[in-house]
């Protein structure tokens, strides 16, 4: 699954990649300080949708409400953010400025832990783990309503 240019942070496309259950490999453990102050640990048994951003990008900021939406109707599932490349202001005025609710995480050391699976390759990104803690699924770039509808459900039907 590895590319040369895995570890180069690109404008993404909003490419879905969907592995099949035997092709997974293993998410780091997510938990640390979040934008809130909080410190916050996801549960590894769950599945989460986990979206790395900046205030700074258009994207971003485009694809915020619909995340923000699917938190909030899919509330068996774990939503969270992982900041990067940003300053703590810009973010917090980010999270304030689209109401979001879910945790967003402060430290993108975070990320290294995805090395041998699907790592975030693109601002944003957006990883799907599935309920047994391994990345199923990466949407580099926006992601749209269809499509995370459409990743997201394939997810929570595995077995």
């Amino acid at each position: 699954m590895s590319t040369p240019n895995e570890n180069a942070f690109i404008s993404g496309s909003g490419i879905a990649t969907y592995l099949d259950e035997s092709d997974r490999g293993p998410a780091p453990k997510i938990s640390g300080q979040t934008l809130t102050q909080d410190f916050v640990s996801l549960d590894s048994k769950k599945v989460s949708v986990i979206n790395v951003w900046a205030s700074w990008c258009a994207p971003c900021r485009a694809e915020a409400p619909v995340l923000q939406e699917f938190s909030i109707n899919y509330p068996e599932v774990q939503f969270a953010g992982i900041l990067t490349r940003d300053n703590i202001s810009s973010a917090q005025a980010f999270y304030e400025s689209f109401n979001l609710t879910y945790p967003t995480f402060t430290d993108d050391s975070l990320l290294l832990g995805f090395g041998g699976s699907l790592i975030p390759n693109a601002i944003p990104t957006t990883l799907i783990i599935d309920k047994q803690g391994r990345v199923a699924v990466r949407i580099s770039g926006e992601v749209t309503v269809a499509g995370l509808k459409k990743m997201l459900e394939k997810v929570l039907s595995d077995d």
